[in-house]
């Protein structure tokens, strides 16, 4: 079992993201966003102007992609593509199309496996994502369901791409997120569920200090971690 290793689990806009980043400073974690490495390739496959359904294509560019997680002096991940830090290219509307396209084929999931797997064998990590608890740590010392209802999840969304400076409308957010959850759960390979050993975390009438509190209390009682 890894037992330092927690596996968050949960849809787009629950808010994994922004949580498991402050609750791993916090314990002393290291935070890994699986997400991020799903996004690195649909980008790559923008990039080189292939179809984010033709698996054939996106299959034949794995061998050249090179993804790295780097950590700054404040312990902010940071994703480099083939070299370059793509860390806010890869948050893109377009960029999230792709992402969850690609990560339904085999040969990607296949590809990013063992670098997440690897991670938790190293460290002791906080990973996010689609299908951390059911999948990639199916033994992590603690899973959690993090979600919310779907408007909550949309508006939280559309405030993070405005704040970046990403114009786009609350409907086309909420619309891409009905998509996207459409696709993540009925995906045939490693769909989005909840584990059966997982505790459920609803931040829907939560803010985020509430949301962060509720984590750290979940976390804390079962992994006798304390704040660093």
């Amino acid at each position: 079992m890894e037992s330092k290793s927690i596996a968050l689990d949960g849809p787009a806009g629950a808010g994994k993201s922004t949580l498991a980043k402050k609750a791993a400073k916090h314990f002393g974690l290291i935070y890994v966003d699986t997400g991020a490495l799903y996004r690195c390739v649909g980008l790559y496959a923008i990039l080189k102007k292939a179809a984010s359904v033709d698996s054939l294509a996106i299959a034949s560019l794995l061998p050249k992609i090179e993804i790295e997680m780097k950590y700054d002096e404040h312990g902010t991940q940071h994703m480099f593509l083939c070299g370059a830090d793509v860390t806010e290219d890869i948050r893109l509307p377009e960029v999230s199309k792709f992402a969850s396209d690609v990560s339904a084929m085999p040969p990607v999931r296949e590809f990013l496996l063992s670098t997440q797997r690897d991670m938790a064998v190293k460290y002791d990590v906080i990973m996010d994502g689609r299908d951390i608890g059911t999948v990639v740590l199916p033994n992590a010392g603690l899973k959690i369901f993090i979600t919310a209802d779907e408007k909550t999840r949309a508006k939280r969304r559309y405030d993070e791409l405005i704040e970046k400076g990403i114009e786009t409308t609350f409907f086309e957010v909420l619309n891409d997120m009905k998509i996207r959850d459409k696709n993540d759960s009925e995906r045939a390979i490693a769909p989005l569920k909840i584990s059966d050993d997982a505790v459920l975390l609803d931040t829907t009438q939560l803010d985020f200090e509430q949301s962060f509190e509720a984590l750290c209390k979940l976390i804390g009682n079962r992994l006798e971690l304390e704040m660093v």
